[in-house]
């Protein structure tokens, strides 16, 4: 149901029930992955290395993925790549060997962060805003990461529960159950209604250039500090081991979850930018304090405070995206702003591994923390002036906007 009491769009339902089952896999891989390699011999910079190539890939899959959904609709294209993920699953089943290990997760655009990026969100967040009237927008995407980090809560508090093995099949499963969803996908994106356009013959391509900048410094900060490599530093700083990285990223997901409730409220207050700009600013406090934490439990404790705050910007980000353009322009919006996040935050991981190593296990959360600050800043003094359109986007401005 919707705020207003009216019935989902099922398009919209659909993306809901696929969001669900992908991030409750990424849950648990996110924290599997770095520990599985480790126990198989790979070390802090390979684990890096995983990171990056995982990203790298997500980069491409988010570069390639628009075209044919322009040209074929999101239905065939969302298919495409849960067939991908498919295709993942089994060889985590066949083989050991790390090196398929992370043409894996690269294959199956495992999301190595507490939030998802990538070519899944660039097409499901369209959908989202086509099916869902625009004065309800913010709301809906709220909704649909709420549901995200809720499912990779789930995912994450089983991470310790199963062996690995059994983990790879729910893998497999959940990329089977979003293939089915998918297949019932109907209005959200029409084949052939939609020419693609290079991004300089767009209208907007001077606003998400500016965004797509912004957005690529805020990830490559981000970089420092991905889910995969916090539960690394736990692991190697704190002794911390599975079960209780578990409890821990399932505790901080459902705490995120519940941020969303909130999100959507708050920029029918403040306004989208500052709702994005003001909650970000605190966590990248929490994330510095971090690196100075004397024990395991004040780590622990700086961590969930800071997932209070840390993804309020998400749903009212791609709300601001997807209401600054025209519709026809809402998949290249989509795709360029989110492949500058997934290039940028796939430089810095690998750099990670030798941060910790040259200069010290926590000074990635000092150089994470400090960039995104400056990120908060600068898209403060770029966009506050500039309002989602009234009138032709389909969605209209929530929150005063100064």
């Amino acid at each position: 149901m919707t705020r207003a009491g009216l019935p989902w769009p099922a398009d919209a339902r659909i993306v809901l029930v696929a969001k669900a089952a992908r991030t409750c896999c990424y849950g648990f891989l996110g924290i599997l992955l770095p520990i599985y390699l480790s126990e198989l011999g790979v070390g802090a910079r390979g684990v890096g290395v995983m990171v990056t190539l995982t990203l790298a890939s997500s980069a491409a899959l988010t570069w390639g993925v628009r075209r044919p959904a322009e040209r074929w609709g999101a239905r065939v294209a969302l298919i495409g790549l849960a067939a991908l993920s498919l295709g993942a699953a089994a060889m985590l089943l066949l083989s050991r060997a790390p090196w398929l290990v992370i043409a894996a997760a690269m294959l199956g655009n495992v999301a190595v962060g507490a939030g998802e990026t990538g070519p899944f969100l660039t097409l499901e967040q369209v959908v989202v805003t086509r099916a869902v009237a625009g004065g309800r927008l913010p709301f809906a995407l709220s909704l649909y990461n709420l549901v995200g980090y809720a499912a990779g809560a789930l995912g994450a508090g089983c991470a310790a529960l199963f062996p690995a093995s059994a983990l790879f099949a729910v893998f497999a499963a959940g990329a089977l159950l979003q293939i089915a969803a998918y297949a019932r996908l109907r209005g959200a994106s029409r084949p052939g209604e939609r020419r693609s356009l290079p991004l300089a013959a767009l209208p907007s391509a001077p606003i998400i250039r500016r965004l797509a900048a912004l957005f690529a410094l805020d990830s490559l900060a981000g970089g420092f500090v991905l889910q995969s490599l916090i539960a690394y530093w736990f692991y190697v700083r704190y002794g911390l081991r599975l079960d209780s990285l578990g409890a821990i990223f399932f505790t901080a997901q459902i705490l995120t979850a519940l941020s969303f409730l909130g999100a959507a409220r708050l920029a029918q207050r403040i306004g989208l930018i500052n709702t994005m700009v003001f909650t970000h600013l605190g966590s990248n406090v929490l994330l510095i304090a971090m690196a100075f934490a004397p024990s395991a439990p004040w780590a622990v404790g700086f961590l969930l405070a800071r997932q209070l705050f840390s993804q309020m910007d998400v749903p009212t980000r791609q709300a601001y995206v997807m209401s600054v353009v025209e519709d026809r322009e809402r998949e290249a919006a989509a795709s360029v702003t989110n492949l500058s996040r997934t290039v940028a935050q796939a430089i810095t991981p690998t750099v990670t591994g030798y941060v910790m190593q040259a200069i010290g296990l926590s000074a990635p959360f000092v150089l994470g923390g400090g960039l995104k600050i400056v990120y908060d800043l600068l898209l403060y003094a770029t966009f506050r002036r500039i309002r989602p359109r009234a009138a032709g986007a389909g969605v209209t401005a929530v929150g005063p906007i100064p």
